[in-house]
């Protein structure tokens, strides 16, 4: 298999799709692996990294997707690698194709192989999707932080509170991967902390390893009188199968909370939680809306780029390697958890809730391989 790892374009974005000890592993196996010349050195491995394990370094983007099949990323085509994709590309990355319709006709139209990691599912879990949410969770608690000071214009409440002070109120809503990580930073960090979920077991789980963590089940009305109070609030509602967030904080709600309270929106790239919410950049993380300071990083785990590329791939490198070495059809033929991740094949969207969302065609992926 001749496989590319090109160099990340989307804005501040740092992570790479290899390391170059996995790139060793793939050529040991006999494939061949090209690596976009600087593609690693944003999570701190050289392109010299690469060479050591046998990569073959490319200068342009164009050069190889020429010379690829399987292209492994960290996050979608961005417009200007549209026209470097063709229906013999297998892309492995993620893709939350349901507020890009743009990308998806795109996909179609070039007949790509679009596999998600967002999507992967094990047992009713997303093996591809965890490793990012555990980060996301993490980061949330601390941009939240951050963003309560005067200086960034919060509401001025430390999240720990100190002597004779209370500590800030910290609503999680969502009780997954990326809700339980965040509620263990808050815990930590002296906060308030609620958890929200429209379930009770998750919330039972959550409770048990985090004794002191408030639950509550969500109804539409608890979740307008807990706004009213909090001081952060952090958004990790997860859809499978690739749907978009609901919009469950309307901007009636917004306008009821506290003037600087931050909303960390982890949940943007499928679409946000707040009717407000519109993707930003590390660059530019924050816009106020309604008095409510909105942190709408779509790639939050790419500040930390090298625990997060570290993290990313210990759970894609198996499935690249299934791909690269039984090849891609035999693997999404043999692997219902890969073949779960397919989202675009041979010109039709083949996940349920995306060609719905999107109002394109879609096809059972059974029926097309």
């Amino acid at each position: 298999m001749k496989i590319g790892i090109p160099k990340e374009v989307k804005q501040d974005e740092f992570r790479v799709g290899l390391t170059p000890f996995n790139t060793a592993q793939l050529i040991d196996d006999g494939h061949i692996v090209y690596i976009q010349k600087g593609a690693g050195v944003g999570s701190g491995f050289s392109d010299q990294e690469y060479i050591d394990s046998g990569a073959i370094i490319v200068n342009s983007a164009k050069e190889l997707y020429g010379s690829s099949k399987l292209i492994v990323k960290v996050k979608e085509p961005q417009s200007s690698e549209y026209d470097f994709l063709n229906e013999t590309h297998t892309l492995f990355c993620y893709f939350h194709l349901a507020p890009l319709k743009d990308l998806a006709v795109t996909l179609m139209e070039k007949k790509v192989c679009a596999i998600a990691y967002e999507t992967v599912s094990l047992n009713g879990q997303l093996p591809l999707l965890k490793p990012m949410s555990d980060i996301a969770g993490k980061i949330s608690v601390m941009m939240g932080a951050y963003h309560l000071g005067v200086y960034q214009d919060g509401n001025g409440i430390l999240i720990g509170g100190t002597v004779g002070v209370a500590p800030a109120k910290v609503l999680i809503i969502g009780a997954g991967n990326a809700g339980y990580n965040a509620a263990k930073v808050a815990v930590g960090m002296g906060a308030d902390v609620t958890v929200m979920n429209r379930s009770t077991p998750k919330l039972q789980e959550l409770q048990n390893h985090l004794p002191s963590v408030k639950t509550l089940v969500y109804s539409p009305k608890a979740l307008n009188e807990c706004l009213k109070q909090t001081d952060i609030v952090i958004s990790s509602v997860l859809i499978h199968g690739g749907a978009m967030t609901p919009k469950l904080i309307t901007r009636d709600m917004l306008k009821s909370m506290k003037k600087g309270t931050v909303l960390i929106d982890i949940t943007i790239d499928q679409g946000g939680i707040s009717e407000a919410s519109h993707p930003t950049t590390h660059t530019n993380p924050v816009f106020v809306e309604e008095g409510v300071i909105h942190y709408c990083v779509a790639n939050m785990p790419g500040a930390y780029a090298k625990t997060a590329t570290q993290a990313l791939t210990n759970a894609t490198f198996p499935y690249i390697r299934k791909m690269a070495n039984d090849g891609v059809n035999e693997s999404l033929k043999d692997d219902m958890a890969l073949a779960e991740g397919v989202n675009v094949y041979k010109g039709y969207i083949t996940k349920t809730a995306v060609a719905q969302k999107l109002q394109l065609n879609f096809k059972e992926l059974g029926e097309l391989i």
